[in-house]
């Protein structure tokens, strides 16, 4: 993952989905009533980017932190997970949608992981828009787990280009841009790796509030800015 492609194209974007409970509280519903629609935004996301110049979409929807929070909160996100999942999936197969899952198989309920393992793999072949879902997913521990395989495969050479090789799904490039939803600042092990020269969008909607227009504005955003790489 170098910075030899062309820097003016948005290939990938990642979204850190923010505010799904405050989305509830602000209109007097149970918190659990967010995540709903926060992943109902997920298909209008893709359906905004899929005939763009992205090529590749990353949501962060559930980290490896989240597993802190209720059991009963636990429980039904994810229940939610599984069903759209599902719904991902047949979206996938009918718009040549390609499905890539990051993150770590325990302690999720090997049900769900393997249900997530088979829509990567019925969408494989795929060579539209790559939807990467990050799930269970934490920046440092995909990271760590690299640097584990390549030990494993005992590789001598330590430099960035060949540790990259062991990321989860080498092929998807660093994040261009990244934006987080809710007026929160701060990146929250997301793509850790991937971000390291990522623009940084900060958006105060609440992530089930966002819209198609907002969606278009982070691609103006984002052509609206120099990227330097140091430079």
């Amino acid at each position: 993952m170098t910075n030899s492609v062309d820097t003016s194209r948005l290939r990938h974007v990642g979204f850190i989905a923010d505010g799904n409970r405050r989305w509830a509280r602000e209109r007097g519903l149970p918190t659990l009533e967010g995540h709903r629609p926060g992943f109902d935004k997920v298909e209008m996301i893709i359906d905004e980017l899929k005939n763009t110049e992205v090529e590749f979409v990353s949501f962060y929807l559930f980290s490896t932190e989240n597993w802190d929070r209720t059991a009963e909160e636990i429980d039904y996100l994810m229940k939610l997970a599984e069903n759209r999942i599902d719904t991902l999936v047949k979206k996938a197969e009918k718009e040549n949608l390609r499905i890539a899952i990051f993150g770590r198989p325990e302690p999720v309920k090997p049900a769900l992981w393997q249900k997530m393992l088979d829509a990567e793999a019925r969408t494989t072949k795929n060579t539209g828009l790559t939807v990467c879902i990050c799930f269970n997913y934490g920046g440092k521990w995909e990271i760590a787990d690299a640097a584990a395989k390549m030990l494993e495969a005992g590789e001598t050479e330590f430099i960035p280009e060949t540790f990259a090789k062991y990321l989860y799904h080498p092929e998807v490039p660093d994040c261009d841009m990244i934006v987080r939803t809710s007026g929160e600042e701060r990146i929250s092990g997301f793509q850790l790796w991937r971000a390291a020269y990522a623009e940084l969008l900060f958006l105060d909607q609440h992530f089930p509030a966002l819209k198609a227009t907002d969606i278009r504005g982070v691609l103006d955003e984002y052509h609206s800015r120099h990227r330097r790489f140091g430079k």
